[in-house]
């Protein structure tokens, strides 16, 4: 009797170990609040992730620390592909930005797509009497004003400091907020009347009037603002920064399961609905295979590791 029991307790393990991936819901934790680009495409594709895996995808915000809450809950997590990092390129800013992150970008992860990418947007509120970039730096000049972002190391708070201290040397104080959308709430608000925000959050406003857009921080002007003129053309050469989307796995995931997500992460992002609702967010979209992706994030790692330096940006 002890013989078949212990025989039928390996074929129970057996049988669960071979179990296809997934057989259980996979989690999402999104780093950021509702409303900002990584909430908003993590919620655009986990429907179509849960159809092609054929498990729910259940997707949480875990907010805190810019990102890294979120970062250091999945990379301790167990690596068996049920706990998924949904952030933005901040991932690539914090292990230089602050003394201990939580996490280190090049070996606590499995970069497994980085989905989309948006330049920054620099605007203002409707009501804010500069009509332009070169108003709102000839503003500062004079008085005290202040700058929303998404957060402290966010490529839009890093955009917004180089631009300002480093570029145009003015004393425009950073305000940081826990997501795009909280910050783009703040500057409807008026509090304060000037964001530094990645173009997702602040988009539907600027078309409706309700924000003005004095620049984007893109290669070239973006279809969806087509009269916004790129920073390069206001005189800040070299200021192509963009804020990407991305999905990491806890590091020692097995290379199957990261394939079979990366495969589907792939074909959601070029499903042609998909493609559109990232396009009219201003989105790129620019998922790629793990080999090019890991490339791609440790390029970033490096840069953004640099500009985090050269603007003397600190996170006690």
């Amino acid at each position: 009797m002890r013989r078949i029991a212990l025989s039928l307790l390996l074929l129970a393990a057996t049988t669960a170990f071979a179990q296809p991936y997934p057989s259980k819901p996979v989690r999402v934790a999104v780093a950021f609040p509702p409303g900002g680009p990584v909430d908003i495409i993590a919620r655009l594709f986990g429907p179509k992730l849960s159809d092609l895996l054929g498990q729910s995808v259940v997707v949480e915000n875990v907010v805190g620390a810019g990102g890294n809450v979120a970062a250091s809950r999945v990379a301790k997590s167990a690596p068996d592909g049920y706990s998924v990092l949904a952030h933005s390129s901040a991932y690539a800013v914090n292990p230089a930005l602050y003394a201990n992150a939580g996490y280190d970008g090049e070996k606590d992860f499995v970069a497994l797509a980085i989905v989309a990418s948006q330049p920054n947007l620099i605007v203002v509120h409707a009501d804010f009497p500069a009509k332009s970039l070169a108003e709102l730096i000839a503003r500062a000049r004079s008085e005290k004003l202040a700058f929303a972002s998404a957060g402290n190391g966010t490529t839009p708070h890093l955009t917004g400091e180089n631009l300002f201290r480093v570029r145009a040397k003015v004393d425009i104080t950073h305000i940081p907020f826990k997501g795009g959308g909280p910050a783009a709430a703040a500057v409807l608000g008026g509090q304060p009347p000037i964001g530094s925000i990645a173009g997702a959050a602040p988009l539907p406003h600027v078309k409706s009037g309700k924000l003005r857009a004095l620049a984007v921080s893109s290669a070239r002007r973006i279809a969806a603002l087509p009269d916004v003129p790129t920073l390069t053309e206001l005189g800040y050469p070299g200021m192509e920064d963009y804020t990407w989307v991305g999905f990491f796995l806890p590091a020692g995931t097995p290379p199957e399961v990261a394939q079979k997500l990366n495969d589907a992460i792939v074909r959601v992002a070029h499903d042609p609905l998909i493609k559109q609702r990232l396009e009219a967010l201003a989105f790129d979209v620019t998922a790629a295979p793990l080999g090019e992706t890991a490339a791609y994030v440790r390029s970033e790692l490096a840069k953004w590791g640099r500009v985090v330096r050269d603007v003397g940006a600190k996170v006690d």
